[in-house]
């Protein structure tokens, strides 16, 4: 996934920021036996995961079409690999 920058994006780092602020939030209440605060923890994942995505649609995501140059390299190293 390196080689096709796969989530190197405003939109791809701020939602996975905040789904992680949630988990830790989520598991500080889980050990704290407090149910209110653990599924407010899981309310916030669910909020990155929104953010992501309408920051991706804003056009701050890869564009859908970013894997295509990558695919062709794979298919012409293993078209050269089998000849």
């Amino acid at each position: 996934m390196a080689g096709s920058s796969h989530g190197h994006t405003p939109a791809a780092w701020t939602g996975v920021s905040i789904a992680f602020i949630g988990f830790c939030v989520s598991g500080v209440f889980m050990v704290l036996a407090q149910p209110a605060g653990f599924w407010a923890g899981l309310g916030v994942v669910v909020v990155g995961g929104v953010v992501g995505w309408i920051m991706s649609a804003m056009g701050m995501g890869q564009p859908k079409d970013a894997h295509k140059a990558l695919l062709m390299t794979h298919e012409r190293e293993a078209a050269a690999v089998e000849s």
